[in-house]
């Protein structure tokens, strides 16, 4: 299970192109709105989540989770930041041994919690700041150990193929590009 958070101020095409490949793929996405059902992105897009917060920590599922996806925005990346729900969700990631991905500024959020020491990272210009301990580089994605991170709007398709890939393999990747560059 893959779930991927929400918060008021979210960039919609980083949360949204993620959902809809792995979808795609035959993956198991929940979308968790973090602060309410109905999650209003940065331009003004209202997007309903599958559950809300206190949904999803009600029912963890922790034999299942396979990765947690943070889009950014702001300041939607801000919200996911403050919330101890996402803290707690990915403290079960990180137990679980399962990938922690995000893009745009919510790197931020990984780094911010000493999570990226030693990795290898990238991140919306601005915001590598907050990648304490982390070794930046100006990249489209990149995939270190359990982490994967993306530097913003501009990469979120190869963000999601790279996501399909880890979860699916690359066939699976490369049948996707195929058939949404075509």
């Amino acid at each position: 299970m893959v779930y991927l958070f929400l918060a008021d101020g979210f960039e919609e095409i980083e949360a949204l192109t993620p959902v809809d490949l792995l979808r795609r793929a035959g993956v198991a996405v929940t979308t968790v709105g973090v602060t309410g059902k109905i999650v209003t992105g940065s331009h003004r897009i209202a997007v309903e989540a599958d559950v809300t917060l206190d949904e999803a920590l009600g029912g963890i599922d922790e034999e299942e989770l396979e990765m947690i996806v943070l889009p950014g925005g702001m300041p939607g990346a801000a919200n996911l930041d403050a919330s101890e729900g996402v803290d707690r969700f990915i403290k079960e990631a990180l137990a679980r041994d399962a990938y922690l991905a995000a893009i745009c500024a919510a790197p931020m959020i990984y780094g911010k919690r000493g999570l990226l020491e030693g990795r290898d990272a990238t991140c919306y210009p601005g915001f590598e700041k907050y990648l304490e301990g982390a070794k930046y580089y100006e990249a489209s994605v990149i995939v270190d150990g359990n982490f994967v991170t993306s530097d913003g709007m501009g990469s979120a398709l190869d963000f999601a193929l790279q996501l399909v890939s880890l979860l699916k393999g690359e066939d699976e990747a490369e049948r996707l590009a195929e058939s949404v560059r075509a």
